[in-house]
């Protein structure tokens, strides 16, 4: 049974092409009547192939499927116009091609767009599928014109409503922009009749849509912004150049990025690891540099040398850097750092420059640390908005009471480590000794410090008491003061 819909240009409520053509053809438009399947298609014996059939007066004509041209422009098009819907949809899907689809709508387009004949049983899991028919004089409409008037309908839908303007048909507008409807395949199919050359347009949805709830359709879409109510399984977001807005996806490539020269892309971290040879984001650059005396870095094909080594290759031995000492006390050299970072970033830092966080131990080393800082130049005091406070870490940093020493230190970053310098709390009430376990004898924490406010396990110069100590967060940003004792500056060539 094949009812015709009317459609916006060509028929329906306003005057058109088609009830003009159906007039001059002894009908009027009201008079249309569901075509009655009178024969079907039956092979040819000897292999012929089908025979041309009747259907309810009109002669279905064999014709081909799309071409692979036709199939791409359409699905271009539906998803195009499913991403330029009025208001935006959370949870549109991008539509790709079912040559399963396909074929069935071919099949119902050379019925002249009647259904085919349901199996006897259909397994409860298999997805309903939905459809768009259209039937019109032969070469008066192109297929992509003809989905261009079934989107066209939605001028007469109201989404706040959920329903049609009287007397209008809605119904192919709201099955192209069912928005979980994510497999598209259509057919088109020429029926001659006695008195008019007729051609069948069928495209058809999966899953389907058009669901009624207590006898009024529901809305195709979900309104919001593009992508923000997309489920798990298609939480990626694709935008062609054309389209309007996002449509859900599955990220096939959620990184949205490829490795070359062979390289291999992990989409968990959506880092490219390279080949031998190659380096870069991409694995772009031909690198195949050497480091002697230090690491590799990829990003960069560069080395980062260690301690005392310089050189493209890290193969020169080098001379302590004293001219970028901003102290000299007792031989040993203290650097302020002009960045800011948590009192575990800068550890690292200092280490990854040979040297150790400041180690205070004595009362001379106190003094002339405070007066150097409280002389510096306002300006100088802070040179990035990333600084929380004007205060700056030393080593000292205690661990929660009853603790052993280790990488359990509370805030402690167990990569990272906790080696080295600083000051650990032992289990007496405000007691400090340094990772290596040695006690620390001298100390200068501010009046009523340290009280233990926050959880503060590690050691700042506080602006606001003379620079003397204060129990901190770890995780603060502060400057920090690197220090480079004489062991340190023994790995280095002696200087001139």
């Amino acid at each position: 049974m094949l009812r015709l819909e009317p459609s916006p240009g060509l028929g329906g409520h306003r005057p058109g092409l088609l009830p003009v053509l159906l007039a001059l053809l002894g009908m009027t438009w009201a008079e249309v009547r569901p075509l009655q399947l009178q024969e079907k298609q039956v092979p040819v014996p000897g292999g012929a192939g089908p025979r041309s059939h009747r259907s309810g007066g009109l002669t279905v004509s064999p014709a081909p499927a799309l071409s692979k041209k036709e199939s791409f422009l359409l699905l271009s098009l539906h998803n195009r116009l499913r991403s330029r819907v009025h208001p935006p949809a959370a949870n549109m899907q991008r539509m790709d091609w079912s040559e399963s689809l396909a074929q069935q709508a071919q099949t119902r387009a050379a019925l002249c767009g009647a259904p085919a004949p349901s199996p006897a049983s259909v397994p409860r899991a298999t997805p309903q599928v939905g459809w768009n028919v259209q039937l019109l004089p032969v070469s008066s409409a192109s297929f992509i014109h003809v989905v261009g008037l079934w989107f066209s309908e939605g001028q007469q839908y109201s989404q706040a409503a959920a329903e049609c303007a009287p007397n209008a048909t809605c119904t192919h507008y709201t099955q192209l922009v069912w928005a979980t409807s994510s497999q598209l395949g259509c057919g088109r199919h020429p029926c001659s009749g006695a008195q008019a050359e007729m051609e069948a347009f069928v495209c058809a949805y999966s899953p389907g849509g058009n669901w009624e709830v207590n006898g009024k359709t529901i809305v195709p879409y979900k309104k919001g912004t593009w992508c923000s109510l997309c489920t798990a399984s298609v939480s990626g977001c694709f935008k062609a150049w054309d389209h309007a807005g996002g449509l859900c996806e599955v990220p096939r490539n959620p990184c949205r990025m490829s490795c070359r020269n062979h390289g291999h892309l992990n989409l968990s971290t959506c880092h490219c690891h390279c080949p031998p040879g190659y380096t870069g984001r991409y694995c772009q650059v031909r690198c195949s540099v050497q480091c002697v005396h230090g690491r590799f870095r990829e990003e960069e094909c560069s080395c980062v040398c260690d301690v005392g080594y310089g050189g493209a290759q890290c193969a020169t031995k080098v001379h302590f850097p004293f001219h970028t000492c901003d102290l000299r006390i007792d031989g040993d050299c203290f650097t302020v750092s002009s960045e800011a970072d948590t009192y575990y970033g800068a550890k690292m830092k200092c280490q990854g420059k040979g040297g150790v966080l400041a180690q205070i131990e004595s009362q001379k080393v106190q003094d002339i640390l405070a007066f150097y800082l409280g002389r510096l130049e306002t300006t100088n005091e802070v040179t990035n908005n990333d600084f929380e406070t004007r205060n700056f870490w030393i080593g000292p940093h205690r661990r929660e009471p009853g603790l052993p020493a280790g990488p359990r230190d509370l805030g402690c970053e167990a990569s990272l480590g906790c080696c080295g310098s600083g000051l650990t709390y032992k289990t007496a009430k405000d007691s400090f000794r340094w990772t290596t376990g040695e006690h620390q004898s001298f100390t200068s924490f501010a009046f009523g410090q340290p009280d233990n406010q926050g959880f503060g396990n590690c050691v700042e110069l506080q602006a606001s008491a003379a620079f003397n100590w204060n129990d901190q967060r770890c995780k603060t940003r502060n400057r920090y003061i690197c220090q480079f004792a004489q062991e340190h500056i023994s790995r280095w060539d002696p200087g001139p």
